[in-house]
Parts: C-alpha cells; structure tokens; sequence
C-alpha cells in the first residue's frame, strides 16, 4: 500500500474531525462523505470497528502505514511505561513531526517532504529520513541553504503554535527537542487505549 495521496478533506469527514490541521472544505461539510452522507443514520458501531478507528486516525494523522505502525505499537509495549502512551510519544518523536510542530510546515506531509529532500539537519547533520527518531536534547534545524525558501519563510510567518517541550529560535532557524512530551501535551484528539486493545486481540 502506498502512501495516503487522496482527498484530506474526505478523510477528514469519515473521522468527524479536521485531523489534517485547519480544512475550510471540511467546516462547509462536516458530515460523512457519500451520497447520503448527512441524511444517513448510522448503527451503533462494533467495538472492533470503533478501535479499528481509531488506529486509522492516528495512521492518517502522523502520515505513518502500517508496518511502520505496528513496528512503533511493539517498540510502545516493550518500553517502560503506558503502552498508548509510548505510542503517541513515538509518534511525537518522529523527525517530520518535530518539523511540523516547530511550525517549518503547515502540514506533517510538507514537513516529511522538507526532510526528504534533504532541507533538515539534526545536530547539524543532514538528516532525510523522516521517520528518524529525536531524543531529547536532539537540535533540529533549517539547513543553511534552504532558510530563505519561501515556502519555510511563510510558514514560520503564520506559525503561532507553542509547545513546551520544543524550543524554536527564528534568528537561527534552529530548535531542540527539550523532553519526550507527556500525553498532556499532546493535543491530539486519539484515544490510544483503543489502538492497544485493537493489537492485543
């Protein structure tokens, strides 16, 4: 299966919410996609189907299939505290959303497409893996060459987002990863523990 290409915002109206990040399509329509999308009335979901779900959002969300996935759900349960936790702290963790979140794209796709073409450096490495996994202290930054690329620079202009275990200096073009976030500090609106209950059947 290849990377999700499609529509966002029919993705975005199957979960009920805009997961891709602000969808103006998505608030004209916030109902099921399909032909009867707002008139249809739903049965009550199964409880697979409601973890099956939920497992799909975060997919969806983090851009993450499911090999990758489900390698990131058996590195959770062999960590150290709440596997859905870990899970959504893997998930955090990973290069192109660090990317994201310091406001170096608008969108977790853009920012894995940043990294891939090798715009990224970790420690002042070049870094175009995007699945790459931070550790705290890791310092992200804009390669030199490609801090005046338009689309870095607008970005950065509209970002307003602050998260507190990820420091972003706009003179260097440069942040670090402070601390693995805690589930608190994950906006994210994924309930983990269906994901686990899905994978431990």
């Amino acid at each position: 299966m290849a990377r999700y290409t499609g529509p966002k915002t029919k993705i975005a109206r199957k979960f009920g919410e805009a997961i891709f990040g602000e969808d103006k399509s998505f608030e004209k329509r916030n109902y099921p996609p399909g032909q009867h999308g707002n008139a249809r009335r739903r049965g009550k979901k199964s409880e697979y189907a409601i973890q099956l779900m939920e497992k799909q959002k975060a997919k969806y969300t983090y851009g993450i299939l499911e090999r990758q996935f489900r390698g990131l759900f058996k590195k959770a349960r062999a960590a150290q505290g709440i596997t859905g936790e870990v899970l959504l702290q893997l998930c955090e963790s990973r290069l192109d959303n660090v990317v994201y979140r310091m406001g170096i794209s608008p969108s977790r796709s853009g920012a894995r497409q940043l990294v891939s073409h090798r715009h990224i450096t970790v420690n002042g490495e070049l870094v175009n893996i995007p699945s790459y996994q931070l550790k705290a202290g890791d310092v992200v930054a804009v390669r030199e060459k490609s801090k005046s690329l338009d689309a870095i620079e607008r970005s950065l202009s509209n970002s307003s987002a602050v998260y507190e275990w990820i420091t972003w200096n706009n003179e260097t073009k440069s942040g670090t990863y402070v601390s693995v976030p805690a589930r608190i500090q994950i906006p994210e609106n994924i309930n983990e523990q269906f994901i686990v209950e899905l994978y431990s059947k």
